[in-house]
């Protein structure tokens, strides 16, 4: 597997820009859209936190061992949310893909999903993955299912794995998804996009 490096990735109305420090105050403008930093099960920076937030992808990123991007709507040029590559082993040619949020306004809509096309696209078939995984709260029932309806499977439970914000310690839940099932779960995405909403 080609170890990540920055790149623009686009599709429909959605670019991923790789994450640079003048991202902050976009960033803290889109999480002010629906106040994300409420929800207990999430990573989305509080106000006051996002250079912080900034500067934690940026370290990844320079360890080797994640690549964040922010999440950009093409037709207003606006910073919507943000996203990563993270515990990336190229060794055993596998990554995940995780810290994802959009402000409150483009969640239920076709944002996930081609944020979603666009990075496995890029891990299986430009970077050479074998296997892509999220992770996300045991109590983050709306990711869950985002996750199932991507085509990736559950594969079970880290029990007593990490912490929340508030201090509690949550049990975190795994999905993965193979590269020989990706082509399959690529149809789906792109007849999911193509097709008028609400069918």
């Amino acid at each position: 597997m080609r170890t990540p490096e920055p790149v623009t990735l686009t599709g429909g109305s959605v670019r991923l820009e790789p994450l640079r420090t003048e991202h902050v105050a976009p960033l803290e403008a889109a999480a002010r859209d629906g106040e994300l930093w409420n929800l207990r099960v999430t990573s989305v920076p509080a106000p006051g936190e996002t250079a912080a937030y900034v500067a934690a992808g940026l370290k990844g990123q320079a360890d080797g061992h994640m690549l964040p991007f922010v999440v950009v709507d093409t037709a207003s040029g606006r910073v919507i949310g943000s996203t990563r590559y993270h515990d990336i082993v190229p060794a055993v040619e596998r990554l995940e893909i995780g810290y994802t949020w959009y402000g409150r306004s483009w969640q239920r809509t076709h944002v996930n999903t081609t944020c979603k096309l666009l990075l496995m696209q890029h891990a299986f078939e430009t970077l050479g993955a074998q296997l892509v995984g999220w992770r996300t709260d045991n109590y983050n029932f709306a990711s869950q299912r985002a996750i199932e309806r991507l085509g990736a499977r559950r594969d079970g439970v880290l029990r007593h794995h990490a912490l929340r914000r508030d201090g509690t310690v949550r049990d975190t839940v795994m999905f993965s998804l193979a590269a020989g099932e990706w082509p399959e779960v690529k149809a789906h995405l792109q007849y999911q996009l193509a097709r008028p909403r609400g069918q």
